[in-house]
C-alpha cells in the first residue's frame, strides 16, 4: 500500500530514523544532515541534471559521497550515437562541497584548476554554468543553460528505508520536463539548446546507503501534440512497499502510477527493451541509442552502470483514463551495480 506524504515535517526523528516513508509531489520533508545518526562516511549527497534535444545532449553531476567526491559532465552526440565524459574525483569531501538541504533554494559551486561547474537556484529556474578548460582533446567546455521551473511544476519525492539497516535512507526529488535555454561551445563546435525543443531533468538525492545496491532508473521529458509530458520510472533504491517513484507529468502535473518493471536483454544493453506497469498504465518500448557504460572496480568500491540514451514508443495513461500515446520521445534509462 503506497503512502502518500501531504503534511511538512522533518525527514528523521532523534534517532536518526526515517518517520516517514511514502511519496509525494513536493519536497515537503526538511532534510538536515546533522539529524544523520549513521556513520558520516555512509552519507551521499547529489544533483544530477541531464539535458536533451534530439541531436545532442548534457550532464552535469555534483556528488559529495563524503569519503570521494564526484564532478563530473558528458556531452552527448545522437546523430552519431557518441559521448565524451570527463570528471574530477575528491578524496573525503565529507560534506565540504556544502550541498544544499533542499531543491528549493542554494546553489551549489566547485571550482579547482580543471573545472568550473556552478548550478544556481533562481526565481523560477534555474542556471548551470561550465567551464571545463581540457574537457576533452585539449579542447575547452564552456557556456551557461537556464532551466525554467515554475513555482507550480510538480514533481516526484521519494523518502524510502533500508531493511537491513534502520539508520539508511534515501530522499529523492525529480523534477522533469524544465524547458532549456542556452548554449555550450566545445572547441569549434556550439550546441545550442532553446526551450521548444530542449527539456532537462534534476536528480536531486540525499541519504545514507547500503553497502551493496542494484537499481534501475527512466527518465523522459518533452512535448505530446504541443504539451509537455514526461516519465519518472525505477526501483531498487530501499525498501519501496511505501512508495514507488513511478510517475507521469502532464502539462506541470503529475500522475502517480505503482509498479513498473524493467524488461533488459540479457546479452546486449543496446538491444531494444520493453517497461511494463502492474497497474496497466505504463507500456513502453525502447529502443537504444547509446550505452554510457563504466566499469570501476577499486576493490571496496566497485560501480558497474549503464546508463542507455534511446526512444520511447508506447501508451501512458493519466489519473483521469486519458491515454497518451508516445512516439520515439527521446530519454534514458538505466541499471547501476554499486558496492560503495
Amino acid at each position: 500500500m503506497q503512502n502518500r506524504i501531504t503534511q511538512r515535517g522533518d525527514l528523521l526523528d532523534e534517532n536518526g530514523v526515517l518517520k516517514h516513508a511514502g511519496w509525494a509531489k513536493s519536497l515537503l520533508l526538511d532534510y538536515d544532515r546533522a539529524a544523520i545518526r549513521a556513520s558520516k562516511f555512509k552519507i551521499k549527497e547529489w544533483d544530477y541534471y541531464c539535458i536533451l534535444t534530439e541531436r545532442h545532449g548534457v550532464a552535469f553531476t555534483i556528488a559529495d559521497n563524503s569519503y570521494m567526491s564526484l564532478i563530473a559532465v558528458t556531452v552527448f552526440d545522437f546523430d552519431n550515437a557518441r559521448e565524451i565524459s570527463n570528471s574530477v574525483m575528491l578524496p573525503f569531501t565529507m560534506g565540504s562541497l556544502h550541498m544544499p538541504s533542499s531543491s528549493e533554494s542554494g546553489d551549489i559551486l566547485f571550482e579547482n584548476k580543471k573545472v568550473s561547474l556552478k548550478f544556481l537556484r533562481q526565481k523560477e529556474s534555474r542556471k548551470i554554468e561550465i567551464d571545463y578548460v581540457d574537457f576533452c582533446d585539449k579542447k575547452r567546455l564552456t557556456g551557461s543553460i537556464v532551466l525554467q521551473q515554475p513555482d507550480a511544476l510538480e514533481s516526484m519525492v521519494i523518502a524510502t528505508p533500508f531493511p537491513k539497516n534502520k539508520l539508511a535512507f534515501y530522499y529523492n526529488q525529480k523534477i522533469n520536463c524544465m524547458p532549456a535555454q542556452g548554449e555550450l561551445r566545445f572547441g569549434d563546435k556550439t550546441l545550442s539548446f532553446s526551450p521548444d525543443t530542449s527539456f532537462a531533468v534534476l536528480d536531486w538525492g540525499r541519504g545514507v546507503w547500503t553497502y551493496s545496491n542494484t537499481w534501475y532508473w527512466g527518465s523522459a521529458s518533452g512535448e505530446i501534440n504541443g504539451k509537455s509530458f514526461g516519465f519518472n520510472i525505477g526501483y531498487g533504491f530501499g525498501d519501496t512497499s511505501k512508495a514507488s517513484e513511478n510517475m507521469l507529468f502532464h502539462e506541470g502535473k503529475a500522475h502517480k502510477i505503482d509498479r513498473v518493471e524493467f524488461h533488459i536483454p540479457e546479452d546486449d544493453f543496446l538491444k531494444p527493451w520493453k517497461f511494463s506497469s502492474n497497474d496497466a498504465r505504463f507500456e513502453m518500448d525502447f529502443t537504444p541509442i547509446i550505452d554510457r557504460h563504466s566499469n570501476a572496480n577499486l576493490v571496496l568500491i566497485k560501480s558497474t552502470q549503464h546508463q542507455v540514451f534511446g526512444r520511447f514508443s508506447g501508451r501512458a495513461q493519466l489519473d483521469s483514463g486519458e491515454d497518451i500515446i508516445v512516439k520515439d520521445l527521446l530519454g534514458f534509462a538505466e541499471k547501476v551495480y554499486n558496492r560503495w
